[in-house]
């Protein structure tokens, strides 16, 4: 776990220019026109100037680029997720601030015609049929859907009840995306036929991951639990963590037309280990990751290539975690 986190997660300008030059030059030989048409001119370029900077504000960084810094406020979240199909929006779990700005940007995003589906790490897939019970039973009643659908894992669900109340409110799907706790344990410790059958295996290349993914999904679980781990439980946890990854990114894809926001931890959203890098391709050319980082984090400078996007609040109170894990030789749990 990562020191001052939470003890949950681990983790062109357009080729018009020709056409304009020759308009003007037309337009010059007569005097009646020339106001007019310089007036027009201006106009247009001045609109086409606010959309490409609009445009490249929005664009996410290229594949392996530093993300971008955007400021945390709702609107420039809300503007970072619009044009896009599949959103991966992170946190750290206990971080009020954050799910304040998160739910502020999602009602804008809904207000502007949006009816994403909400994916949750907080509900585990074996959990949706429960979820649909509970909103066939009580459509309107958030709290019924959280007990009937949660189960005791450790959530503090006064910060994922308004994303509950959006979705209910607005009749927007909501997804049960992650891995259960049981199952990632069981993947850790048995391997991936745990989880995933042969077919599966082949196809995702678990057998044989690409020695960067593993390299660096076994630092982040370092640097998650305090570099308190020996490192012979670094593979099994890391590879709990991609379990989950992979669970998620199916959870998501092919999301149709109206698309999907996962909402999920930093660790699960970062592009190059997490579970972008488990879409399809065609899903991950619609996506965009942002994480919602803390400014007193280690992570503050996020990593090229790690998200798109990125925003900084502050840290949230709370007690140093490695304080409570120092005390175990070897912490027991999957986180």
């Amino acid at each position: 776990m990562k020191k001052g986190a939470p003890a949950r997660a681990p983790f062109f300008f357009p080729a018009s220019r020709r056409r304009v030059i020759t308009r003007t030059d037309s337009m010059s030989r007569s005097p009646r026109l020339t106001v007019r048409a310089l007036i027009a001119t201006s106009l247009a370029l001045a609109g086409l100037v606010v959309a490409l900077s609009t445009s490249l504000e929005a664009a996410p960084a290229p594949r392996g680029a530093a993300p971008a810094r955007i400021e945390p406020t709702p609107a420039a979240l809300a503007h970072a997720m619009a044009d896009r199909r599949i959103v991966l929006l992170g946190e750290v779990h206990d971080n009020a601030a954050q799910h304040a700005l998160r739910i502020a940007a999602l009602e804008k995003l809904v207000a502007s015609g949006r009816r994403p589906a909400l994916a949750f790490e907080q509900f585990d897939r074996e959990r949706q049929p429960d979820i649909d019970r509970a909103r066939r039973e009580r459509p309107r009643d958030p709290d019924y859907l959280i007990a009937t659908a949660s189960d005791d894992t450790g959530w503090d669900w006064r910060f994922y009840r308004p994303y509950v109340t959006l979705a209910l409110d607005h009749d927007l799907p909501i997804v049960a995306a992650n891995l259960s706790r049981r199952d990632a344990m069981r993947v850790a410790v048995e391997g991936w036929p745990a989880v995933f059958d042969a077919a599966s295996i082949r196809e995702l290349g678990l057998q044989a991951l690409p020695a960067e993914l593993q390299r660096k999904q076994e630092r982040a679980i370092a640097i998650g639990h305090c570099n308190l781990l020996p490192p012979d439980a670094l593979l099994p946890r890391a590879r709990a963590q991609i379990a989950r990854d992979i669970v998620m990114a199916r959870a998501i894809g092919g999301s149709g037309a109206r698309g999907v926001v996962l909402l999920a931890g930093n660790g699960h959203v970062r592009r190059d280990i997490g579970v972008p890098a488990w879409l399809p391709p065609e899903d991950r050319r619609h996506s965009v990751s942002i994480g919602l980082l803390e400014a007193a984090d280690d992570a503050s400078a996020p990593a090229p290539g790690s998200f798109d996007f990125f925003a900084l609040t502050e840290a949230a109170k709370r007690d140093d975690p490695c304080e409570e894990l120092a005390k175990r030789k070897a912490p027991d749990a999957i986180r």
